[in-house]
């Protein structure tokens, strides 16, 4: 042989003419009429975001590949795309070190660590928002919008308040800077599918199988006529990054199977997760997780509907392991195997064994079908769904109970000088809170208004607040304030700040205790020690609780004594 002509190389032998760069350039493309979307909506916080998180993954993948010593890959543009999905994941009030944390996560534990680009087990973006979620929770959930703190559509609609729907399609509401546009998501998906970066199957059925989980929920658990149930779908489907999910992260190569009955059954959880996530789970979101769990469960679907190779199943294989014969090939009868001068009984036992083996292959090739596959995950899916109700309908009444208990626990505390206590249904929240937002710019919100009366004289009221700006996520309080605007107590009814530190705003009452019986317009933080009432000793090394609760308590203040008077007496 002359090995001049003989040109060896590695698979694939037969190169398609795209590229990762060139696939990277489209989903970037595709991810702009989002990206300007989020901008034109929350202002030049959002373009900092986008910049600050795109040019953080470049720079922790340069780094990471240079301390790895391995071949720098950042013109291939994933991590630009990694950023500006994490970017487009993130509220744009968020502190940036924690997105410049967050991009650090995702380049170097969940992409670089694991080998690099192709190697990751789940969407880098979506890990690293996740694990903010998990480390900042309150940071992660606290949306602004038109300098407002506010619910996103997707909350108010799970407390069973009313969205605007074309406000949810447009995207001019409260959310993450990239998820609150269905229609410029929709644009960008459109340009990815006419470009044939990615297949329409996982989108179709992961939304499709939500759908029908929606419609059922609407139906027999809400009892909705059909134009309501639709409405309901819509506003789901509009809210909470569904779309930027399902044709942006749950498309990813590298997380997602590349068999086409693997996208299938991949979609089809996707949908089953996000559903049980959203409407039993304690967010309102659920897609975030959903992706990141069906990732870690991408190499199984892939073994189970992996293609048959050519010429498998050929081989010789026993009808029967009992007897121990050989058995016969495709399509060879059961005569052509028997040894010859076998006796009736001998005839009946072979054709029984045979019968079984031929039984048994049925049922293993049931098993190993598609079919199979997807009717034992949607039995699954919906024996968990069941299961998760179950659970609530049966806990919620013993936890609303509890929970009332406490509230009226915290009631006594905060205003001791009486017993009845009414839930005050004259005042709307949303307008209480618009007013509140008006006289002190702190990230919290009033949740409930309770009068304290004597007999039918009401003596003052107790305020439930929820802050939105602790170190570790939300801090809901009960203030009771009197009738001239002096504090009367602080209760803290959920907490969960660091222990030894921010917990010490409901461990310790001495921190409370700083507040009660003062007449003051406001108060401030200091760590030097109070030297007047206006001034409140910080819980050392919790800086960050103390000036939440405190700038909970001064919103508190002003709403009162706008509401219902009273003034500073000297």
């Amino acid at each position: 042989m002359n090995e001049e002509f003989v040109n060896v190389s590695a698979s694939p032998h037969i190169r398609a003419g795209s590229s990762t760069t060139a696939i990277m350039g489209d989903v970037i493309i595709a991810l702009l009429p989002a990206s300007v979307m989020g901008i034109f909506n929350f202002g030049l916080s959002a373009y900092i975001m986008i910049m600050v998180c795109v040019v953080s993954c470049v720079l922790f993948e340069a780094l990471s590949e240079y301390f790895f010593k391995k071949k720098l890959t950042v013109r291939d543009l994933s991590a630009a795309v990694t950023g500006l999905l994490l970017a487009l994941n993130l509220p744009p009030e968020l502190p940036i070190w924690m997105a410049i944390l967050g991009c650090g996560f995702a380049i170097v534990v969940v992409k670089q660590m694991f080998g690099g680009i192709g190697q990751n087990f789940m969407n880098p973006a979506l890990a690293a928002r996740c694990f903010l979620v998990m480390s900042f929770a309150g940071r992660m959930t606290s949306f602004t919008y038109d300098g407002v703190t506010t619910a996103t559509p997707l909350t108010v609609l799970k407390n069973g308040g009313k969205v605007d729907l074309f406000t949810m399609f447009i995207g001019n509401e409260a959310g993450t800077i990239g998820e609150t546009s269905a229609a410029a998501l929709l644009i960008g998906a459109i340009y990815l599918l006419l470009r044939k970066v990615i297949s329409l199957r996982i989108p179709f059925f992961y939304l499709f199988t939500f759908s029908a989980c929606i419609m059922i929920y609407a139906f027999a658990g809400k009892e909705m006529e059909l134009y309501d149930a639709a409405v309901f779908l819509a506003e789901h489907l509009c809210g909470g990054g569904l779309i930027l999910g399902a044709f942006f992260m749950a498309t990813d190569y590298a997380t997602s199977p590349i068999t086409k009955n693997g996208k299938i059954i991949f979609g089809i959880i996707l949908g089953f997760l996000t559903f049980i996530l959203r409407i039993y789970g304690g967010s309102a979101e659920g897609v975030s997780y959903a992706i990141i769990i069906s990732n870690l469960l991408v190499p199984i679907i892939e073994m189970a509907t992996k293609p048959k190779a050519f010429g498998e199943g050929y081989e010789k294989k026993p009808l029967s392991e009992n007897l121990g014969f050989i058995g016969g090939r495709a399509g060879e009868k059961l005569e052509d195997i028997m040894p010859e001068g076998l006796t009736d009984d001998e005839i009946a036992i072979w054709k029984k064994e045979a019968a079984k083996g031929k039984k048994t292959e049925r049922r293993e090739r049931r098993k190993n079908s598609l079919a199979y596959t997807i009717i034992s995950i949607c039995v699954i899916g919906l024996l968990s769904g069941l299961a998760l109700g179950a659970v609530y309908e049966i806990t919620k009444d013993p936890i609303k109970k509890t929970a009332e208990k406490n509230k009226q626990e915290s009631y006594a505390e905060v205003f001791v000088d009486t017993s009845d206590y009414v839930e005050n249904t004259e005042i709307d929240i949303d307008e209480a809170n618009k007013m509140a937002n008006g006289l002190y710019p702190a990230k919290a919100d009033i949740d409930e208004i309770v009068d304290a009366k004597n007999g039918d004289e009401v003596v003052g009221h107790i305020l439930i607040m929820t802050a939105h700006d602790g170190y570790a996520g939300d801090i809901q309080m009960a203030i009771g304030i009197d009738g001239g605007g002096v504090i009367t107590g602080v209760h803290m009814l959920t907490i969960n700040e660091t222990s030894g530190l921010g917990m010490e705003a409901k461990d310790d009452p001495d921190f409370t205790k700083q507040y009660i019986g003062k007449n003051v317009d406001s108060f401030t933080v200091t760590k030097t020690g109070a030297t007047s009432d206006e001034e409140i000793n910080a819980i050392s090394g919790a800086t960050i609780t103390s000036k939440a609760v405190t700038n909970t308590i001064n919103k508190a203040i002003a709403y009162a004594r706008a509401q219902w008077g009273g003034e500073v007496v000297e």
